[in-house]
């Protein structure tokens, strides 16, 4: 084993980000974390509490297309030596980024130390 890790965020593309950064806020409560672009007009947008929007205007079916997963590693670099026996190719984004051979696609980061383990003891169920 490689260490632990956690999904840190799913990033999905949608039509009309605006609505769906309004909803995630209003309903949910989840704040921004951080934009690329300007906040009237994001190309992404990323909320506390996981969820990262990526604008794309022409898609034209009614479901969202999921981007990726973001991953916090506790060590990143064994995760990604681990995965190689997996099948996994790499991707133009960076050395972190993985996609698995059913198509879905990971970006891979490595966590300060004990944040992992941080987050995984927290218990929102009890």
């Amino acid at each position: 084993m490689t260490g632990k890790a956690y999904v840190e965020h799913v990033a999905i593309w949608v039509r009309d980000i605006q609505w769906h950064i309004r909803f995630f806020k209003e309903v949910l409560g989840m704040d921004m974390r951080e934009v690329q672009g300007s906040v009237e007009q994001p190309k992404q947008y990323w909320t506390l509490g996981g969820m990262q929007f990526m604008s794309s205007p022409d898609f034209g079916d009614n479901e969202g297309r999921l981007g990726h997963i973001g991953i916090m590693c506790e060590d990143m670099e064994a995760a990604l030596a681990a995965a190689q026996a997996f099948g996994v190719s790499a991707m133009p984004q960076g050395a972190n980024w993985i996609r698995l051979p059913d198509g879905l696609a990971l970006e891979l980061i490595q966590a300060a130390p004990g944040s992992v383990a941080q987050a995984l003891a927290v218990q929102p169920r009890q």
